[in-house]
């Protein structure tokens, strides 16, 4: 198993391997029962999403054409929520 995307926490990771088994590929959530010991580990790293190595691959390919939360250079803010602040 390879971990194919370290997940902010545990809801983050399950919407990446739904995504993944959706595509057809077998995936593993790796740590999400230590979020109960937060306080105790450190609270980042802890919940990653793995794939088998054969897998790796196509993977990679169906995580790069997700949104995952990242901005473009190229979003522009919305007009009418900066009309409501304004």
């Amino acid at each position: 198993m390879r971990v194919v995307y370290d997940a902010a926490n545990v809801v983050d990771a399950h919407l990446v391997k739904h995504a993944l088994e959706a595509a057809g590929l077998p995936v593993f959530v790796r740590g999400e029962y230590l979020t109960g010991a937060l306080g105790e580990l450190p609270m980042s790293g802890l919940v990653q999403v793995c794939v088998p190595d054969a897998a790796w691959d196509e993977a990679q390919i169906c995580l790069a054409g997700l949104d995952l939360g990242r901005a473009s250079p190229d979003d522009e803010p919305d007009s009418a929520i900066d009309g409501l602040l304004a």
